[in-house]
């Protein structure tokens, strides 16, 4: 192969060109960089991650291939079977948990955090971009700009959410989430308000912030909501991801128990 630069600079091109999220940029930079020094072959590269998650070696699997078919321009013949996923059913929290997460969180600005992932069902990528200007407070909508896969989608603007943006009297200026510093809270930030919220309401999961995106589709399932509405509000592109919510949703599961 030619220099490693010069196939590095090309695929960063290519993944840009296909509105690929700078975390995946980063990471088949990564792979592809060691797939390439390794001077193996895309079978055994792959073999020296049979140890590990299922996830990295989907993730090696598919960066080889968009590497192969985008930037070598070559058609990619491996057909190394996929590990699949467990299929492990999302840990939801129950409305009392939600809000006992919320009664233990006394900086306002971290439970503002907190009701809006709850609230939104946002991604912890969507939250850390959003801006005021994406919020709509006249129509009750919000506006996702940065979302999965570069799609766009509206969500609604829940009415506590708003209520409780107006009593904190916010500076609706520029990133909604900014620290004391003036700079925009980052990923880590956004998962120790939620972790830190979950040890002092005395729950004992283990909760994330994708956690309450969970807890906001299944209580919406339960309550009744379509499940192809839920697929739209999340940005879900197969129904088949949604669906996993029907797992966990104990609507019918308490009408059978009432059977007995």
């Amino acid at each position: 192969m030619e220099d490693a630069h010069v196939y590095l600079n090309k695929l960063s091109e290519e993944l840009r060109l296909r509105k690929h999220s700078r975390q995946t940029e980063k990471a088949y930079a990564l792979i592809i960089r060691k797939f390439i020094e390794s001077g193996l072959q895309p079978r055994e590269f792959l073999l020296g991650y049979a140890d590990k998650s299922r996830s990295s070696i989907r993730s090696v699997y598919f960066a080889l291939k968009f590497f192969y078919e985008n930037v070598l321009r070559q058609k990619f013949d491996e057909t190394i079977p996929l590990a699949k996923n467990k299929g492990k059913l999302p840990v939801v929290l129950s409305k009392e948990e939600i809000s006992k997460m919320l009664q233990a969180t006394l900086n306002l600005k971290h439970r503002l955090v907190l009701m809006f992932l709850y609230y939104t069902g946002i991604r912890l990528n969507e939250i850390v971009s959003l801006k005021w200007e994406d919020i709509d407070f006249q129509r009750d909508v919000i506006h996702l700009k940065i979302a999965k896969g570069g799609k766009e989608r509206i969500i609604f603007l829940h009415g506590k959410l708003k209520d409780f943006i107006e009593y904190l009297g916010i500076k609706k200026e520029s990133f909604a989430f900014m620290s004391n510093l003036g700079k925009k809270y980052d990923k880590r930030t956004i998962q120790m308000i939620v972790k830190n919220a979950a040890e002092r309401a005395g729950i004992g999961k283990k909760i994330t912030p994708h956690t309450l995106r969970h807890s906001f589709a299944t209580h919406l399932l339960e309550a009744g909501a379509d499940i192809r509405h839920i697929q739209k509000l999340l940005g879900h592109s197969s129904l088949q991801t949604t669906q996993i919510y029907t797992h966990v949703a104990n609507k019918d599961i308490k009408k059978l128990a009432n059977l007995l």
